[in-house]
């Protein structure tokens, strides 16, 4: 069965590239009807945070990415990690090691001085000088010292690495925490996983990781290495090019499935198809599929995908989703027209829940018109139009084709065109002259609310 796992440190949120790759990890385990296991890997105890635990399950949430097994901790396995480095001791493939940080250091530096790249030179490996007193060793692993490690990338194709090209890495550190190169092998060993998806900058670690697994006489998975996210400038993601929190795309209004659908086209493509639900990309998922480039994140592209979702999102669900922004921005709903229906007037000009938000507001509390506004369509010769236009509005059903005639007779009558009363008219009324159809939008406000703002403005008028 094939086992898939996502396995990020909590030193931080869930961002852009952790997120695409639990993706592809989620995608590629329910393609395959396997599981799908969460693993946080908390063993570097300076940084790891349980806000940053709590970010990256909030995250997994939001997005839908459910798995079957976990969250597991690798903190509260440090005996297995300890049994596991017993049974390398004694089949001499680890030993301990002494050596300072100051004597690490000087060969370091003796090294690089040579021209040489820096590595650990081995000095304790079949040391057998009296180990220093009040030293606490690390263990570390006995690499081969010939021969080579080559393994089949399912993204990259056939990898070879010379085993003299690594040096013997720490399993355990002094304290008796393990690495992440141990402590991912024993437990990708542990939990049965049989494919290893995750970022290219781990493709490095690979080989050593093989090699402590052939040293324990375990199965290798398949590993697949996903090609990093870059900014729409071609350079490392950087928070203003969208390496922030997964949670901060649901602050500013994003929908999960379209973040999820956005994510899924990042380095992955099924033939020209833009959008598509999670159901068809468990469907068509392949990690042939993904491309061996760099993907390359673009806030553009991710507004058009998260505005052709909110076109077919349900509207009660877009007015829960907007009622927060409208709270914060000290709109009081319970007065106002029905939230649905002002998503669904608005929803088609908006790129995000935020966006919408912000439209609906003169909905729900007045806006003042700007100066410039009221000067060039509160007019004296609108001033007549609009008057009359009031005495109609307080006998006629409050309908929008009710509205929509009695705007066209009153055109009609006064001989101008539409917009010569609808722009007084949206002035007057949202503070704005871009809104929807001005009869759907005063059918939605109310008479009262409608005539009363009129009313307001009325003084605003010359003459």
């Amino acid at each position: 069965m094939v086992r898939t796992r996502f396995a990020p440190s909590p030193t931080g949120y869930l961002h852009i590239g952790g997120a695409r790759t639990a993706l592809f990890s989620w995608a590629y385990a329910r393609k395959h009807g396997g599981k799908f296991i969460l693993r946080i890997e908390d063993t570097d105890l300076e940084r790891s945070t349980q806000q940053s635990i709590q970010a990256i399950l909030d995250g997994m949430e939001w997005l839908g990415l459910d798995y079957d097994e976990g969250p597991f901790y690798q903190m509260q396995r440090l005996a297995r990690y300890h049994e596991a480095a017993e049974q390398l001791l004694r089949n001499n493939q680890a030993y301990y090691c002494y050596a300072s940080k100051e004597e690490l250091e000087e060969m370091r530096e003796q090294q690089l001085a040579a021209g040489l790249k820096p590595r650990y030179d081995g000095r304790w490996r079949d040391s057998k000088q009296t180990p220093p007193a009040g030293v606490k060793p690390v263990l570390r692993f006995k690499n081969p010292l010939d021969g080579y490690v080559t393994f089949n990338d399912q993204i990259k194709g056939k990898i070879t690495v010379a085993n003299n090209e690594l040096d013997d890495l720490v399993l355990l550190r002094g304290d008796g925490v393990p690495t992440y190169n141990f402590s991912v092998v024993i437990d990708d060993l542990d939990m049965n996983i049989t494919h290893v998806i995750r970022g290219d900058d781990h493709v490095n670690n690979t080989p050593r990781q093989i090699n402590i697994l052939k040293a324990l006489g375990a199965p290798l998975p398949e590993y697949a290495h996903v090609p990093m996210i870059l900014g729409a400038n071609g350079e490392r993601l950087s928070k203003r090019h969208g390496a922030v929190s997964v949670m901060q795309y649901r602050d500013d209004g994003y929908l999960p499935e379209a973040l999820l659908n956005y994510l899924a086209r990042l380095g992955w493509s099924h033939g020209d198809e833009e959008i598509f639900s999670r159901e068809q990309l468990v469907e068509w998922f392949d990690l042939s599929a993904i491309s061996r480039s760099p993907a390359k994140f673009n806030p553009e592209k991710l507004h058009w995908i998260n505005q052709q979702y909110l076109k077919t999102t349900d509207n009660t669900r877009l007015a829960e989703l907007a009622a927060p922004f409208l709270t914060n921005d000290n709109c009081r709903l319970d007065g106002g027209p029905d939230l649905a229906q002002v998503a669904g007037l608005l929803k088609e000009r908006v790129n995000t829940i935020e966006e919408l938000a912000d439209a609906a507001v003169y909905f729900y509390r007045p806006l003042e018109p700007v100066e410039e506004l009221k000067a060039q369509h509160l007019t004296a010769d609108a001033k007549p139009i609009i008057t009359g236009l009031m005495a109609s509005f307080n006998r006629i059903e409050w309908t929008r084709e009710a509205i929509h005639q009695e705007i066209k007779a009153a055109a009609k009558e006064h001989n101008v065109k539409l917009p010569a009363i609808a722009m007084p008219l949206r002035v007057m009324v949202t503070g704005e002259v871009h809104t929807p159809s001005i009869d759907a939008v005063l059918a939605l406000l109310g008479r009262e609310e409608t005539l009363n703002r009129m009313n307001n403005h009325l003084g605003n008028f010359p003459g």
